[in-house]
């Protein structure tokens, strides 16, 4: 009996031994399955590289910037123009009340006793600059009067460019009359008879029209015509 109750307590703990090395073996076959499921656990680690993808959503970020900078370079290059300094893109038309106007016998003209040639002068009176353009309307001031005035016969000379005055600019015009012949009231080559206008009644496209007298006698002429140059910023003789 005492043999049999040892013999199958030594079974039993046999059993248990037995069970025990299933268990040993087992933990240790379930650590080969865990290491190699930690590459699987490292997965999220190598989800690190995602971010590099994200230049690629940055990228859009970056093209708007770039995209941005051009308008500020468009801001640039449309600076605002300030006409009170003379700049001739934005200055105006001179007015009739914004221009002083003076008249003088041109150095340069034809011999003879009448005037033959003047030069006409405008001067900018205002605070702010404005542009002349153009050839010149003229007409002679019966008695020194502009409403009766007795239009000339113009012939132009020379292109028009716009001439911008800034404030106490000048510009200026010439006129070459044919010429009074002869001594004492002279007379014409044509036959007509000279004509002697104490005031002209000069006129520019826009600019209005301006009576000026000579600084230094009075306008005498043959034929009713004149030859006319545009406003230019260059004084003429």
């Amino acid at each position: 009996m005492r043999w049999n109750r040892f013999g199958i307590r030594g079974s039993v703990m046999a059993a248990v031994v037995a069970s025990a090395a299933l268990v040993v073996t087992g933990c240790g076959s379930g650590e080969s399955p865990g290491t190699s499921a930690r590459p699987a656990s490292v997965s999220p680690d190598s989800a690190t590289p995602a971010p590099v993808t994200s230049p690629s959503a940055a990228s859009p970020s970056v093209a708007s910037a770039s995209a941005s900078a051009p308008s500020a370079s468009a801001a640039v290059v449309t600076p605002a123009v300030d006409s009170s300094r003379g700049v001739g893109a934005a200055a105006p038309a001179c007015s009739v009340g914004s221009l002083k106007v003076a008249a003088r016998q041109a150095a340069d003209r034809p011999s003879g006793t009448g005037t033959g040639a003047a030069i006409v002068e405008f001067t900018n009176s205002s605070a702010k600059a404005c542009v002349l353009k153009g050839h010149p309307t003229v007409a002679g001031a019966g008695n020194g009067s502009p409403e009766k005035n007795a239009p000339l016969s113009v012939t132009t000379t020379g292109s028009a460019a716009p001439v911008t005055l800034a404030p106490k600019g000048k510009a200026w015009v010439k006129l070459t009359f044919v010429q009074v012949q002869g001594e004492a009231d002279g007379f014409c080559e044509s036959g007509a008879e000279p004509v002697v206008f104490p005031t002209l009644v000069i006129g520019l496209p826009g600019a209005g029209k301006h009576q000026v007298a000579l600084d230094d006698g009075q306008f005498a002429q043959c034929d009713n015509k004149v030859t006319v140059t545009a406003v230019s910023a260059v004084k003429p003789s």
